[in-house]
């Protein structure tokens, strides 16, 4: 890379990195993972320096974070299932009854219901706040089934919010023994 390239990365790298950084928190929440997957964004976009938009920067680094973090979801979900395997000899789970007793927000309830590409596509919008088009940028689509996706995750958090507040009040009235369960 020439100094201008270097400086330009530098540039980027200031300008994005706390957008890209929120970008990948909210979605690996509480995970371990968070500044690996938003150093490896940097270290991909300055190996791969000639592929990054010059108007266009911010949905490539998500695009490139949303890809990162699939990666490593794989990799936990890898962890988890060898953790499972190991854990099936014998032992059993219990419900922790204080997060049932004390409930969840019903929209974050909701949200945690739908689908992967539900969530990509309403964090897209609501969180990051990217237009259509730099939305359907990131996930590789066009505008207009941008538009599409996002209308339809809106009606299915809409759903899930009526059915996981009926769901998190029956819960709860049946571990205090106010309903029948």
């Amino acid at each position: 890379m020439e100094t201008s390239d270097e400086q330009r990365f530098t540039e980027l790298y200031r300008e994005h990195h706390p957008a890209v950084d929120a970008y990948v928190r909210r979605r690996l929440d509480g995970s371990h993972a968070v500044d690996d997957v938003v150093a490896e964004v940097f270290l991909t976009a300055w190996r791969r320096w000639e592929d990054v938009p010059r108007d266009a920067a911010l949905p490539w680094l998500y695009a490139t974070g949303r890809r990162l973090m699939a990666n490593t979801r794989r990799s936990d979900q890898r962890r988890v299932n060898l953790v499972d395997a190991v854990g099936r000899q014998g032992s059993h789970r219990v419900e922790d009854h204080a997060d049932t007793v004390a409930g969840q927000a019903a929209i974050a309830a909701a949200f945690d219901a739908l689908r992967e590409q539900d969530r990509e596509v309403l964090g897209l919008a609501l969180w990051e706040g990217l237009t259509a088009g730099q939305g359907a940028k990131v996930l590789g689509c066009t505008t207009a089934t941008f538009h599409v996706r996002l209308h339809r995750a809106r009606a299915r958090l809409r759903k899930h919010m009526d059915t996981t507040s009926a769901d998190t009040v029956q819960r709860a009235l049946t571990t205090l023994g106010g309903a029948d369960a």
